[in-house]
């Protein structure tokens, strides 16, 4: 769908130079999500990966994030191992709804959404597990995933945009009294850059 370099706003490589890689095709269809438009597999403009890793490699961050639209819907093998072997760092970030958990990776940011299951495929790779709180209900919800994970995985609760008033107070006292987890703040959207 897109591509541009950034900095990435949310968990723990907030702050970070990174540059983005955002593929079409999402079937999870979250009512809050903020880039619908990615949505469709087969209206955004069609890439090499030799272009994607081209492109890259214009800018000085080594840090790729490969995101969506739900990315796992592609095969991500030539492209994962193609900026590797150009000296970067692939990051993902993915619902883990896909059939296949494809792509080499440095660091998976497991985001599950409650409207589909995910591939429990995914589980012994997370390295962040991120939770998007829209509703008071999800604070609980968001435990449900972390016996699944790996022991060394950060556990983090993002509140969702337009939501954020009404969900930080109720994310900071359950951090305090759970200090296993910890808050992400979509930093950019602070900042006002894509």
């Amino acid at each position: 769908m897109e591509s541009f370099y950034t900095i990435q706003g949310e968990g723990k490589f907030q702050g970070h130079a990174a540059y983005f890689i955002r593929l079409g095709g999402c079937d999870v269809g979250c009512h809050w999500c903020d880039v619908k438009e990615s949505w469709p597999i087969d209206t955004h403009p069609i890439k090499t990966v030799a272009e994607l890793v081209q492109e890259a490699s214009g800018f000085p961050g080594r840090i790729v994030v490969i995101t969506g639209g739900e990315p796992l819907m592609h095969d991500l093998n030539p492209l994962t191992e193609a900026l590797q072997e150009a000296g970067f760092r692939t990051h993902i970030e993915t619902s883990g709804v896909g059939k296949q958990i494809t792509g080499v990776w440095d660091w998976v940011c497991f985001s599950p959404k409650k409207f589909k299951e995910p591939n429990p495929d995914i589980f012994p790779l997370v390295d962040e597990l991120k939770v998007v709180i829209f509703h008071p209900s999800d604070i609980a919800w968001s435990q449900s995933w972390t016996s699944k994970l790996p022991l060394e995985s950060l556990w983090l609760m993002q509140p969702e945009w337009s939501k954020q008033v009404e969900m930080n107070p109720l994310i900071v006292d359950f951090v305090k009294e759970n200090p296993r987890w910890q808050i992400s703040v979509q930093t950019h959207k602070f900042l006002q850059i894509p």
